[in-house]
C-alpha cells in the first residue's frame, strides 16, 4: 500500500492527513500553531505518522497548504488552501457547490463545479471581523471558553444587535450590553448572528449554489452553522472531519501526483 500526506499550517491550528493509494483517510491529527510554525508542520505529520503505525519513509509525496503552506520544509510542493478546500470538500460530498471557510484570521467562500475544480472565489484577509479570532475574543471577554459559546448562543431569546464586529472594539461593545443587563446566551446570539451576515455577505459575491458546506475550525461551532442557516435559508452541510478539510485535499492531490509518477 502506498501513503501520501496533506499538512494543512493554519494561523491558530496546524492538521495532517494521510490517505492511502485508495485515497481512504489512514490518520489525522491536529496541533496548535502556535509561534513556531515549522514546528507545528513537522510535529503534526510526525504525530499523523505514529497514528496510523507507519515510518517517515512510508510516505511517499507530500503537499503543504494554509497561510503558513511554505513552513511545510519537509513537503514535495504546496498548493493554496482554495484549491484544497474544494478538493476535500468534494471529495466528500461531490454535490458541494458552495464552500465557506471560516478560519482563525480569514473567511473564504469558494464556488466548486462538480469534478472540485475552483470555480470563483473570494476572501476576507486584511481584516479579522467574521472569523474566528472575532468568535474568540468575544468567548475570552464573556470569560468562556471557545467550545461554550455556541452552544450557549443557541439559547438566546431576543439576540442583540452589535454596533461592530471588529476584533478590536468588541470588548467595548459587549461590555456596553453586558451594563444594559442582557443576557450572555442574548450577547452571543448576536455575535453569531453579526459573523453570519458578514459571512454570507461575502459568499454572496461568488453565488450560492446548493449545496453549501461549511469547513474549517468554526464548522464544530453549532452556533454558527445555525446563525448561517438562519441567513442563508438553506440547510448547512458540516463533514464529520470539517476541520481536516483542507489538510485532505492536500493529501488528495498529493496522491494524484505521486500516482501519476509511477
Amino acid at each position: 500500500m502506498r501513503y501520501m500526506a496533506g499538512v494543512d499550517v493554519g494561523s491558530t491550528q496546524t492538521k495532517a492527513v494521510l490517505v492511502d493509494e485508495e485515497g481512504n483517510i489512514v490518520s489525522s491529527t491536529l496541533v496548535d500553531t502556535g509561534s513556531n510554525v515549522v514546528r507545528a508542520a513537522e510535529r503534526a505529520f510526525s504525530e499523523a505518522i505514529v497514528l496510523a503505525h507507519l515510518n517517515r519513509d512510508d510516505i511517499e509525496y507530500i503537499i503543504g497548504t494554509g497561510y503558513g503552506r511554505f513552513n511545510v520544509t519537509f513537503g514535495n510542493d504546496q498548493i493554496t488552501e482554495i484549491s484544497c478546500h474544494a478538493k476535500g470538500i468534494t471529495h466528500v460530498n461531490p454535490k458541494v457547490r458552495t464552500v465557506i471557510d471560516i478560519g482563525g484570521q480569514d473567511a473564504k467562500a469558494i464556488h466548486v463545479d462538480e469534478t472540485g475544480d475552483v470555480k470563483d472565489f473570494v476572501m476576507n484577509d486584511k481584516c479579522a471581523a467574521g472569523t474566528g479570532r472575532f468568535l474568540g475574543n468575544s468567548a475570552e471577554v464573556l470569560n468562556l471558553e471557545l467550545d461554550e459559546i455556541g452552544p450557549r448562543s443557541l439559547e438566546a431569546t431576543n439576540p442583540v444587535r452589535l454596533s461592530t464586529v471588529c476584533t478590536v472594539f468588541v470588548e467595548s461593545d459587549i461590555m456596553s450590553h453586558l451594563a444594559l443587563g442582557r443576557s450572555v446566551e442574548n450577547i452571543l446570539g448576536g455575535v453569531h448572528r453579526a459573523v453570519a451576515a458578514r459571512v454570507v455577505a461575502l459568499a454572496r459575491r461568488v453565488g450560492i449554489e446548493e449545496v453549501v458546506a461549511l469547513t474549517g475550525g468554526v464548522a464544530r461551532n453549532v452556533g454558527m452553522v445555525h446563525a448561517l442557516e438562519e441567513h442563508l435559508g438553506v440547510k448547512i452541510f458540516v463533514a464529520p472531519n470539517a476541520h481536516f478539510i483542507g489538510a485532505l485535499g492536500a493529501a488528495l492531490f498529493a496522491r494524484e501526483r505521486s500516482l501519476a509518477l509511477k
